[in-house]
């Protein structure tokens, strides 16, 4: 796994500013949870999370919210914040613009739907799977009054063969206050996120660190 894709290259914040990659906050954090909502992973993301008075943004993917309602509902309930991450993870770079559009609007009727109201301007946060996503893709996303939010740090949790003990060492290497933290509830990554996630809440809770969720 090349090491180099976890920490946001500063180019790309350089080019698009508007895009959210780290917040200025003294001693904070801000995980942040890819591809779910899922049942098992989702549910002990947010039951570790209670543990220590943490919380989080949660990116969904549309269809595991129409799969899983009752899942998205415990992010809710939690107060946790969430996000659009298309309705079926789709590649900005391979698809067509209106395609594009037309399945992260799916996704926002799914979402609204579980919510019972409009999304609110501070709701409004979107996440393009892969990070990919074409100017003119995020140009429109944005007119509709979206937040693109980015990373500072992404776990590379998601790599199977990526050593779950390499990938707590890295990740904490490139931590500072106001990082926003990629991490997935997902089966593919859960291997690494269940070692690392809980080690990163017990250290940075012991230095009297913050979680906080994007809205």
């Amino acid at each position: 796994m090349n090491r180099l894709i976890l920490k946001y290259p500063w180019i790309l914040k350089k080019l698009y500013p508007k895009r959210l990659s780290r917040i200025t906050a003294e001693k904070t954090l801000f995980l942040t949870f890819d591809d779910g909502p899922i049942p098992d992973i989702t549910p002990w993301v947010l039951d570790l999370l209670e543990k220590y008075s943490a919380k989080a943004t949660f990116f969904c993917i549309g269809d595991n919210v129409r799969k899983h309602p009752e899942v998205f509902e415990q992010i809710k309930a939690k107060n946790h914040a969430f996000g659009n991450h298309t309705f079926n993870h789709l590649d900005g770079w391979k698809t067509k613009t209106s395609d594009y559009i037309e399945n992260f609007k799916k996704a926002e009727e799914i979402i609204e739907s579980e919510l019972q109201h409009k999304l609110t301007s501070e709701e409004k946060l979107f996440r393009p799977p892969y990070g990919k996503i074409k100017n003119k893709q995020a140009a429109k996303i944005a007119n509709l009054g979206y937040k693109i939010v980015m990373w500072d740090i992404i776990t590379g949790d998601y790599d199977k063969n990526y050593d779950a003990e390499e990938c707590l060492k890295n990740t904490q290497k490139l931590i500072k206050p106001g990082s926003i933290i990629v991490f997935h509830d997902s089966l593919k990554a859960e291997k690494n996120l269940k070692y690392v996630l809980p080690k990163i809440l017990e250290e940075y809770t012991e230095k009297r660190w913050k979680f906080e969720s994007l809205f």
